[in-house]
C-alpha cells in the first residue's frame, strides 16, 4: 500500500492519495500510517478525530483553532464534498489566499492543512461524510472561524445559497480575525 503526494499549494496544503484497490467485492485502501505521512512530512501527532455528515449545500467553515493550534487531514468517506483551507497567517506570503478541491469517497484524496488556515466544506452530493484528523483536542475557547464568504478571500464556492449555521452566517473577516491580539499565535 501506498500513500502519495499528488500536491502541494500554498506552501503549506498537501493533497495526498491513497491507493484503492477494487474488485467485485468492492474496495480496499489503506488510508493512514504513521510511517508513510512522516516520510512525506506530516510529523505532528493526531489526538483526535472527527466524523461529519451534511446534506448536499451545506458550508461548514472556515473554522480553526488558536489555543492550542489545530492542524488537520481531511478527507470524504461518502458522497462529494469541496475540501477548502485559507491561509490566515500574518507575514505569509499568501495570507488571504485559499486552495479547495472536489474530493470523493472513492478517490482516495485527503487534504493536509496545517494550523494557521481555516479549513472548511461545501457538500456537492446529496449526502456527505467528511472525517478529519486533528493534531490538538478541541478547544471551545480557543476556536474561532472566518466569514464563508468573506469579498477580501473571494472563495468560488461551487454552491449557490448554502445551508449555514447561525455560527458560519455572521463570522468575522479576514480583517477582523487579523486585528484579533489571537491572531499572533499563527505567524509566517
Amino acid at each position: 500500500m501506498q500513500v502519495v503526494i499528488e500536491g502541494r499549494y500554498l506552501e503549506e496544503i498537501i493533497v495526498f492519495r491513497s491507493e484503492v484497490f477494487e474488485d467485485e467485492r468492492g474496495f480496499f485502501s489503506e488510508v493512514f500510517r504513521t510511517d508513510q505521512f512522516s516520510e512525506l512530512g506530516v510529523t505532528e501527532p493526531f489526538l483526535q478525530e472527527n466524523h461529519s455528515g451534511s446534506v448536499k449545500r451545506t458550508v461548514r467553515g472556515l473554522h480553526f483553532q488558536w489555543d492550542r493550534p489545530l492542524s488537520k487531514l481531511m478527507r470524504v468517506t461518502a458522497g462529494t464534498a469541496f475540501l477548502i483551507a485559507v491561509d490566515i497567517r500574518k507575514g505569509s506570503p499568501t495570507l488571504g489566499e485559499w486552495f479547495g478541491m472536489e474530493c470523493s469517497a472513492r478517490d482516495g484524496y485527503q487534504v493536509w492543512a496545517p494550523s494557521g488556515f481555516a479549513r472548511g466544506f461545501c457538500v456537492l452530493s446529496e449526502w456527505a461524510e467528511i472525517q478529519y484528523k486533528c493534531t490538538a483536542l478541541y478547544n471551545p475557547a480557543g476556536e474561532s472561524g472566518i466569514l464563508w464568504s468573506d469579498p477580501a478571500i473571494g472563495i468560488t464556492w461551487p454552491v449557490e445559497d448554502p445551508i449555514l449555521s447561525e455560527k458560519d452566517r455572521t463570522a468575522q473577516t479576514l480583517d477582523e480575525w487579523l486585528a484579533r491580539p489571537e491572531s499572533g499565535h499563527f505567524t509566517f
